[in-house]
């Protein structure tokens, strides 16, 4: 008897970063810098990188397409309900549906989580380095975690 083996493949280790098409660098990073804090690395006319700690964010300039329907990213902050305010304040309309989805001025989706509820972990040494080494996961994030072997 003869049996197949799965050959073998890269494992993914996590997502380093996404693009998102605007219609304007000097624009996308105003339209999110007022409810994000982050650190800008490099800027041209064209594109822009905007750095979470050790994950980052493209800007690319052009966006030809109509606005995302069901695809979006999520991005992880530790205080959803400022982001809320904060995003309410500048007019924004929130999606229909349970999470806190909105479109970006270019007809991106994004989705606000709150890191301590969540699956993913940045190491600690990573949100020390972004001054947020206070957060620490729900225990219910946890329980997540654990059950895939990923627990503390």
């Amino acid at each position: 008897m003869t049996t197949k083996t799965e050959p073998k493949k890269a494992r993914a280790v996590g997502i380093n970063h996404i693009a998102l098409e605007v219609g304007n660098i000097d624009e996308a990073l105003e339209f999110y810098g007022t409810f994000l804090d982050f650190e800008i690395t490099r800027q041209s006319e064209t594109a822009a990188f905007i750095y979470f700690g050790d994950q980052f964010i493209n800007f690319a300039l052009g966006r030809e397409q109509g606005p995302d329907e069901k695809r979006h990213f999520g991005i992880a902050v530790d205080d959803k309900d400022l982001a809320r305010e904060t995003l309410e304040g500048m007019g924004i309309t929130f999606l229909d549906g349970r999470f806190m989805d909105f479109l970006d001025p270019w007809g991106n989706r994004v989705e606000i989580t709150t890191y301590t509820n969540i699956q993913f972990s940045k190491a600690d040494h990573v949100l020390r380095g972004m001054g947020l080494g206070h957060l620490e996961k729900t225990e219910h994030a946890v329980e997540e975690l654990r059950k895939r072997n990923l627990g503390p």
